[in-house]
């Protein structure tokens, strides 16, 4: 995704979520930008400014390590390369909202960084009616993924144990789903695995108390 793109771009995006509530989109992010997030995150790592990630929103957020096994980073938006994919997904809500009318308010993104045996179980990333998180982003950022090194992405179907879909983590791949009706899981990993992992979420604001990110 660039500032040359034209709106014809996003229209598989969107004709695939109104279809099956999914789709991956290889090579979406320049290989110098994801090159750039990819040293952060490792930067991030090497400061031990990596915290174990946990499950749950509020005041049920707990680590779990027998759910998820990745240390994540927030976003701050501070950096050249935070500021450009930022910008991106600026670009892709403005899109999501003219054509599906979700009315997405806000992006909120963090870096995951799996190391060997990490995973993540089956889950959603927001149950109907009780959160604000409406589509979720994935972006991986890792170079010359082997099939060996496991990993992958299993999108399964609403409300069964199908398969829909085994994506896996390579670099500039973008993996967008609805977020309230999509269980998905990261496979065992055999290597350090690196994402951006993100949501666009509507307000959920309650009695003038507005829903805050995270």
């Amino acid at each position: 995704m660039s500032q040359d793109d034209t709106p014809e771009r996003y229209a598989p995006l969107v004709d695939a979520l109104v279809a099956r509530g999914w789709y991956q989109w290889p090579q979406a992010l320049s290989t110098s930008l994801c090159q750039a997030l990819l040293a952060e995150a490792e930067q991030h790592e090497a400061d031990g400014h990596l915290e174990p990630a946990g499950v749950g929103r509020g005041v049920i957020h707990q680590v779990n390590a027998t759910i998820r096994r990745d240390e994540i980073k927030w976003f701050d938006g501070r950096t050249a390369a935070q500021k450009a994919y930022l910008d991106q997904m600026a670009e892709l809500q403005t899109y999501l909202n003219r054509s599906l009318f979700l009315g997405l308010f806000e992006y909120e993104c963090h870096f995951a960084r799996y190391q060997p045996g990490g995973f993540y179980k089956k889950h959603l990333d927001s149950f109907r009616g009780r959160a604000s998180r409406m589509v979720s982003v994935v972006c991986y950022l890792n170079p010359e993924w082997r099939a060996d090194w496991g990993g992958e992405l299993v999108i399964y179907g609403e409300n069964t144990e199908d398969t829909l879909a085994v994506i896996a983590p390579e670099m500039g791949k973008l993996v967008v789903f609805m977020s309230e009706s999509m269980p998905h899981e990261v496979l065992p990993t055999q290597h350090p695995r690196t994402s951006i992992a993100g949501w666009f979420r509507c307000n959920a604001s309650v009695m003038g108390k507005i829903d805050p990110p995270k």
